[in-house]
């Protein structure tokens, strides 16, 4: 009996186990291999050792990709759960017309990537742009947003935002959930509304601060679509139908992200198992920064270390 409940059992999460180790398990430990090799798709793999991982100490272009990614995981991550709760507690108190702000809201986060960053070069052009006649009609000289090196990654920060409606709908369901009596008491005690926010809506919501944390630097570390499509169309030399774009990174190199330069090496270069010793690199970061957020914090028993 108990031999036929476990094979029942077995039976029902085959499936699950059997996806798991053809779609995660086999293409992790294939990427592990070839990253020891020198390989290209074309010929037979050849064992080279730590070579790959060495080379990426000497590779410029490298350094930069990891600075450009560093610098949106510093700045966008944050700013996007800021935003996200701030928008959440403004939508939490609307008394007429609720539904239709958060409809409003969420709406820009179902727009295709690829879209949106079109429309959004467009909007930020610095020359016709809409944003900047605007600006000029204010006498204000508009930035040359995705034109300039110093401006393109705010820029991909402010399309971040302008798509936070999926993070932000999380972040209001929590917002929501919170239990009035712990407001009443509070304000009994006398405590004003950012002692509300700060005492009582924060350390309520903070298991969902700490999933939006996680996601988002995991997000952030694979940014692609948003920056290889910017950085094509900013410079006039936009591929169609597929392709690598020669202006990936423009300008300057500034929104050249690590995800992009592994898909520059690969497919542009044919060093794919360069390429897979980066994809093992970024993989173990993701794990070790989610090993340490989950450590660090304790949102899910209400204990921190």
């Amino acid at each position: 009996m108990r031999l036929r409940r476990n094979l029942t059992t077995l039976s029902f999460v085959a499936p699950l186990l059997i996806g798991i180790a053809v779609f995660f398990l086999y293409p992790l430990v294939s990427a592990v291999y070839f990253s020891f090799t020198k390989f290209d798709l074309l010929t037979v793999p050849q064992w080279v050792g730590l070579e790959n991982y060495k080379r990426m100490a000497d590779d410029p272009f490298l350094l930069q990709s990891v600075r450009n990614t560093l610098w949106m995981v510093a700045v966008f991550v944050p700013v996007r759960i800021i935003s996200a709760i701030g928008l959440s507690m403004l939508l939490s108190q609307l008394k007429r017309g609720a539904g239709v702000f958060r409809t409003i809201f969420y709406l820009p986060a179902l727009a295709p990537p690829v879209a949106a960053t079109i429309a959004f070069v467009y909007l930020l052009k610095p020359g016709t742009g809409p944003v900047n006649t605007l600006l000029s009609h204010l006498g204000i000289n508009g930035p040359l947003w995705f034109n300039s090196p110093d401006w393109s990654k705010p820029s991909l920060v402010l399309l971040g935002l302008w798509g936070i409606g999926d993070i932000m709908i999380i972040f209001l369901a929590a917002v929501l959930g919170v239990p009035v009596s712990l407001y009443e008491a509070a304000a009994l005690d006398g405590a004003n509304a950012w002692h509300r926010f700060r005492y009582v809506t924060l350390p309520t919501i903070r298991p969902v601060i700490l999933f939006a944390t996680i996601t988002g630097v995991i997000y952030t570390l694979q940014y692609f679509d948003q920056a290889a499509v910017a950085g094509s169309i900013a410079s006039g030399q936009a591929v169609t139908g597929g392709g690598i774009s020669t202006a990936f990174g423009f300008p300057e190199g500034s929104t050249f992200t690590y995800p992009l330069w592994l898909y520059t090496v690969g497919f542009r270069y044919n060093a794919l198992g360069y390429a897979n010793a980066m994809a093992v690199v970024l993989f173990v970061v993701a794990l070790a920064v989610t090993v340490i957020l989950l450590r660090r914090s304790k949102a899910f028993s209400g204990e921190e270390q």
